[in-house]
């Protein structure tokens, strides 16, 4: 075999295995994509299915179901009213449907609580075969604690869409609010008075951490509130707004 001849041959040959990697990855890349594709499946439409109904139909195609809410609706009881993701959407297999199921039409008349106790107020609604939903909370003066101000749908209302009853609930007056005064340096308990005098609590008070030639001195623990102790440190610190529950810490040291 002359040179030429071989130069040829090894050309041949390269171009050959060349094309043969070539088909290989090509059928190593579809395969994969036939199996990603594999995985993916559309979601059906389950709306107006019984709930069972629907849990099987959505099994079938490898999708799981989550009741995220139940509402007042035409439909029978435990129908599906809405889902998501929507029908025909394209989703792996493992993933969920979150779907709303129908109580049927609203057969309750929604309570009167305004003017009761939050505590009441969840009584009378889980007696009407309600349930409690947002409850928000505002300050407002001439009014109890705990007292319910408004509520949502309307008492009386038969034409809810939804079981929860949100309402609003009175804190009461606002606390009286102060600017927190420098006490540093101060000696601690001419610092309590101060605070006692504007109603206000100390809910902690601490020292430096000794140093270790000090014997017997643990960190963190005042032995005493005589006049040796001074405040070094206050916690909001000076000109903060503050209340009667607001958490204050005094660091003192002597």
């Amino acid at each position: 075999m002359t040179i030429r001849e071989r130069v040829q041959w090894v050309f041949r040959m390269s171009l050959m295995l060349f094309i043969l990697a070539s088909v290989a990855f090509l059928s190593a890349l579809t395969a994969m994509r036939y199996a990603v594709q594999g995985r993916e499946v559309q979601v059906p439409d389950v709306t107006g299915k019984r709930s069972s109904e629907a849990q099987q139909t959505l099994m079938a195609r490898g999708i799981g179901m989550k009741v995220e809410d139940r509402i007042y609706n035409p439909l029978p009881k435990d129908a599906v009213v809405r889902q998501s993701p929507p029908p025909q959407t394209t989703v792996k297999k493992g993933q969920f449907a979150h779907v709303v199921l129908s109580l049927g039409p609203q057969r309750e008349t929604v309570p009167q609580i305004d003017d009761r106790s939050v505590r009441a107020a969840k009584v009378e609604l889980l007696q009407s075969g309600m349930q409690v939903g947002e409850v928000s909370s505002v300050y407002l003066p001439d009014t109890s604690e705990d007292l319910v101000l408004q509520q949502d749908p309307a008492p009386g209302s038969t034409d809810a869409a939804t079981p929860h009853e949100n309402f609003l609930v009175s804190l009461g007056p606002r606390p009286a609010t102060y600017v927190m005064p420098d006490l540093v340096g101060l000696p601690l308990n001419e610092a309590l008075s101060k605070l006692n005098a504007a109603g206000l609590k100390v809910s902690k008070i601490a020292s430096p951490a000794a140093p270790p030639s000090a014997p017997g001195a643990v960190p963190g623990v005042i032995a005493g509130s005589g006049s040796g102790n001074i405040v070094v440190a206050e916690t909001p610190g000076r000109g903060h707004p503050v209340d009667a529950n607001t958490m204050i810490t005094l660091q003192v040291g002597q």
